[in-house]
């Protein structure tokens, strides 16, 4: 059985993503509005910042394809 460290080294990147996520998930619930999609919308979009972070992937990637579709699009209502 592996031990925790060697775990966490394998699989830091997932494990920090979802701590922050709960942790911006747990501010969220305090501050007085308690929405669980939320929640589990941070918790997922921590895993999966995590894990393109143990995939050595550009975080941003997604994000900067997202602005190029965004601005390069043709506007159909000019």
């Amino acid at each position: 059985m592996p031990s925790w460290k060697e775990i966490y080294m394998e699989y830091k990147g997932r494990i920090l993503g979802i701590a922050g996520g709960i942790g911006l998930g747990i501010v969220y619930l305090v501050s007085g509005f308690v929405d669980t999609l939320i929640f589990a919308l941070l918790v997922f979009i921590g895993y999966t910042l995590g894990k393109r972070i143990d995939a050595k992937l550009d975080v941003f990637q997604p994000l900067e394809k997202l602005g190029e579709w965004i601005f390069n699009r043709k506007r159909p209502f000019k």
